[in-house]
């Protein structure tokens, strides 16, 4: 008979993630090493980041790194329920609010990217954006970004139970974001990437 590991606490995982050289998601308990990224997954991000920044500048928004930890889960520090995850990007408007006082936790981000692997790419589609809709107040824009193709997928929130996809592909396709104000042209997110025939 097996006998069933005990489920890690918030609290625990915090200190581990914050002593470690690597990066690590909780997600109920359970912790998960990050995998590195392929050349086509780190280019797209950092166009996007590249993009955005330069777009922000100067507004009361700005984009942050792939290393800014996002929580999405109820605050129970001694708990084990909960999402801590790690967006390829993602963008804060007026004051960040965070976890705790090692400011490294993001409470309310507004746009969250997630750039598709196949190792995640169903959990970004599905439990994670579930849990980013329905414990981040702020959350009003998700952007999913294919490595396969020159493709955007956009989730816009439109009320709390509500949101509205929008896909758009090819090189010479923009993608709007009226929430921040900015847009996004597929021919500079795809620029280096070299995609299969």
């Amino acid at each position: 008979m097996n006998v069933p590991q005990a489920k890690t606490t918030i609290a625990d995982y915090l200190d581990y993630e914050r002593a470690s050289t690597e990066r690590h998601q909780f997600v109920d308990g359970e912790i998960f090493a990050m995998a590195g990224e392929s050349l086509e997954h780190s280019t797209i991000s950092a166009n996007i980041i590249i993009s955005l920044g330069l777009q922000l500048r100067g507004k009361p928004c700005r984009v942050l790194s792939p290393n800014m930890k996002i929580r999405s889960g109820p605050v129970e520090a001694h708990g084990t329920k909960g999402l801590f995850s790690y967006a390829d990007a993602s963008v804060v408007c007026g004051e960040p609010r965070f976890h705790d006082t090692h400011k490294d936790i993001l409470l309310n981000p507004k746009l969250i990217v997630e750039v598709l692997s196949p190792s995640t790419e169903a959990f970004d589609r599905g439990d994670k954006f579930l849990r980013y809709s329905t414990f981040l107040d702020s959350f009003t824009d998700y952007l999913l970004v294919s490595t396969i193709e020159p493709r955007l997928e956009h989730f816009t929130k439109q009320t709390p139970n509500q949101w509205v996809y929008t896909c758009i592909s090819g090189l010479d396709a923009c993608l709007s974001l009226p929430n921040l104000g900015c847009q996004l042209e597929l021919a500079e997110v795809f620029d280096g990437v070299e995609f299969e025939a």
